[in-house]
């Protein structure tokens, strides 16, 4: 979570998470127009023109979305609701669970195990 949608505070972000020269992929927000002046290739999907994905090479695969990463927290709503009116300081304690159990990929008495063998390390 970020204090707020700037340039200014997403820029040391991107800096510190990403090798320069990826190429990222974005919606049409402004806060990504500096992308290639930081030296990353970027390219994006225009939501605002009804644009989600674009096959650029004709081989009927869209290589240009953010489909991947819209899908990973999609969930979050209805997994976050049975805990109606969590705190805002509390919030990342929960995202941070929330890709945990995302990574791991087990459930139950699975993810159970998977948690006491990170306490116990």
């Amino acid at each position: 979570m970020l204090d707020n949608v700037k340039q200014v505070t997403i820029w040391p972000l991107i800096e510190n998470t990403v090798k320069p020269g990826s190429m990222i992929y974005t919606d049409e927000y402004a806060i990504y127009n500096r992308l290639e002046d930081w030296g990353y290739e970027h390219k994006s999907v225009n939501h605002g023109s009804d644009e989600f994905a674009r096959d650029e090479d004709g081989d009927g695969h869209c290589e240009v979305h953010v489909n991947t990463m819209e899908g990973f927290w999609s969930p979050l709503r209805s997994w976050l609701h049975p805990h109606s009116g969590i705190s805002q300081e509390k919030l990342l304690f929960y995202l941070g669970f929330f890709e945990y159990v995302h990574n791991v990929r087990k459930r139950g008495k699975a993810l159970l195990h998977s948690l006491i063998e990170v306490i116990v390390k």
